[in-house]
């Protein structure tokens, strides 16, 4: 159960800090919603979101999962558990493909969300201790 609260505190960090502290502060438009970029974006999804562009939430988020995800569950996964993190990146990559976000968009939110996943798996581990092994 305290995984799993300290798993959704995790999104809520990301998401709350790079919504609040980026996205409303900032307030860079999205690539597709750009007026001089409108005709160069291929926009693959059927509208442009609303909302703004820097940073990427979904690269925050996804980012802090994978983060957290490694820190609390290596001595279980091992290796495997590296792929939470071609998970975050091929989210994240898709939010460029198709037209949402720039790149420097992913890298701010990659950035955040590691801090956030990180931050939250040290809490965690500081007062449940790493996960172990089924043996």
């Amino acid at each position: 159960m305290w995984w799993a609260l300290a798993f959704l505190s995790t999104v809520a960090l990301a998401d709350l800090l790079g919504t609040y502290a980026f996205k409303e502060t900032i307030q860079r438009i999205r690539p597709c919603n750009e007026p001089m970029l409108r005709e160069q974006v291929r926009l693959v999804v059927k509208r442009c979101p609303g909302g703004y562009s820097f940073l990427s939430n979904h690269a925050a988020n996804h980012f802090g999962l994978a983060t957290f995800m490694v820190l609390t569950f290596r001595p279980i996964l091992k290796g495997w558990i590296n792929l939470a993190y071609i998970w975050a990146a091929l989210i994240s990559f898709a939010q460029i493909y198709v037209g949402v976000h720039y790149p420097l968009d992913i890298l701010a939110g990659a950035l955040l969300g590691t801090g956030a996943g990180y931050l939250t798996a040290s809490v965690y581990r500081a007062n449940f201790g790493q996960l172990a092994p089924l043996t």
